[in-house]
């Protein structure tokens, strides 16, 4: 498969939700659109992670729902890494269902998260799977701890979203000029990769988040907030 055509932005072939000269987005089954657009320096992306999530707070309070697909982890993913990296988001029990990953980044959100109160630890990180791809380059050698707080729950837009410079810190220590994220969620891979002035394809299977990610493209600034000592879960 060839790279992605830059010269030709939006790339054509697909009926784009949104599009701008860094990001665009497309409503489908990534399944169908991916293998029409070609190859890509990073694939960024946090995947269902099959286990069928929903928060009795956030479903009382915020009505944000499930995540559409999350009955199993999507193992295809696999079938369209990056050349220069893949990045994927799961939990500890997904590495028996990946590849072994070349390293395993942990994400310390500073605070833990819902989950069974009575007989689980808190989880306070989630995890990153890293695959070098062929064309592999740091910019600079990452540490894998990121701490980075997570978006309160008040202000979250997307049941999973995470924060934006989560995602930057990901894409910065690369070079890398096209990005995939073929769950895209509220598409926080397209802002941080609009922020750093990378070219960037977000899929999303749910057309509400895709009106939610074509909105946060059209803001310059977009700060969704982080966690604080009163809204710890």
């Amino acid at each position: 498969m060839k790279p992605i055509e830059l010269a030709q932005w939006p790339p054509l072939g697909v009926d784009w939700y949104y599009a701008d000269k860094s990001v665009c987005i497309a409503h489908g089954d990534c399944r169908e659109i991916v293998p029409t657009l070609g190859t890509f320096d990073l694939l960024l992306t946090d995947p269902p992670y099959g286990m069928s999530y929903s928060s009795n707070w956030r479903a009382k309070h915020q009505q944000l729902g499930g995540v559409a697909g999350d009955d199993e982890f999507p193992s295809y993913v696999f079938d369209w890494q990056g050349t220069v990296a893949t990045m994927i988001f799961c939990r500890w029990d997904n590495l028996k269902d990946l590849p072994p990953p070349k390293s395993f980044i942990v994400w310390d959100k500073g605070c833990h998260s819902m989950g069974d109160l009575h007989h689980e630890f808190g989880r306070q990180w989630e995890g990153c799977a890293f695959y070098a791809g062929e064309n592999h380059k740091f910019t600079r050698r990452p540490v894998d701890v990121i701490r980075v707080p997570r978006v309160v729950p008040s202000a979250l837009v997307h049941p999973t979203e995470k924060p934006v410079s989560l995602f930057t810190t990901l894409i910065a220590c690369h070079e890398c000029t096209t990005i995939l994220d073929p769950f895209a969620g509220s598409c926080t891979t397209a802002r941080a990769a609009k922020d750093l002035e990378r070219k960037c394809v977000c899929i999303e299977r749910e057309e509400k988040y895709c009106e939610i990610g074509a909105e946060r493209m059209r803001q310059e600034v977009f700060d969704f907030g982080a966690c604080s000592d009163e809204k710890r879960a």
